[in-house]
């Protein structure tokens, strides 16, 4: 009976055991947050690896050509990178945040970074833009603060600050606490924007989706939420 006994008590214990080490199995993979945390930091890391990937071999290419040297200036020329984005779309939020950010603080010193907009052109010189005049006012806002600061380490948190509550954008109090916190200068940024009738800021948003037109048979990024 004792013997019984011990070894109801012995597989007991081992039920048990096996309960506790599932759960704790099953807790450590559980969490959607540690997982998309895993997943963010893989993406950072892969869009790291190929964007220093692609700068190596263009430096690479243009540092030796078909067995000649070429003059130091063209070694160091820096790598055109471009993203074709438009403000008020939570795609935007994450890209900006996610991916485009963290990989321009690695890489910024060796890239020409070029962050255009996606619309389409309208009679009159007009642009219309998928969410309406607002993220038209958004798309200028952004352009007028990488034309103004061009150093993209101030304009690009400036637009992810921007980004992160992107269904107030382009309302005043976002824009300006937006600015203060990265250092852009308000009344320089809405001079740009809207001074004139805001034919400085419309020049710069009409070109700006033009070029996204001009590129968008070569890269294209469905934005699938917006």
């Amino acid at each position: 009976m004792g013997e019984k006994n011990g070894g109801s008590s012995s597989r007991s214990s081992s039920r048990s055991n096996n309960r506790n080490n599932s759960a704790r199995s099953r807790s450590s993979f559980s969490p959607a947050t540690s997982m998309a945390s895993r997943f963010r930091s893989y993406l950072r890391t892969v869009l790291s690896v190929v964007a220093i990937s692609i700068i190596g071999l263009h430096l690479s290419r243009g540092s030796f050509v078909h067995g000649y040297s070429l003059p130091r200036a063209a070694a160091n020329k820096l790598v055109p990178l471009e993203a074709h984005i438009i403000s008020k779309c939570p795609d935007t939020k994450a890209a900006l945040h996610l991916l485009i950010l963290p990989v321009m603080k690695r890489v910024h010193h060796m890239v020409d970074f070029k962050l255009n907009y996606i619309g389409k052109p309208a009679a009159g010189g007009r642009v219309t833009c998928k969410h309406g005049q607002d993220e038209c006012k958004g798309n200028i806002i952004e352009l007028c603060a990488r034309e103004l600061y061009p150093d993209p380490l101030i304009n690009l948190e400036f637009i992810n600050c921007l980004s992160q509550d992107f269904m107030r954008i382009p309302q005043d109090a976002l824009v300006e606490r937006c600015a203060v916190e990265h250092g852009i200068d308000v009344a320089r940024l809405k001079n740009c924007a809207i001074g004139n009738g805001g034919a400085h800021g419309l020049e710069l948003l009409r070109e700006s989706v033009k070029r996204t037109a001009e590129t968008w048979g070569i890269f294209c990024v469905f934005l699938r939420r917006c």
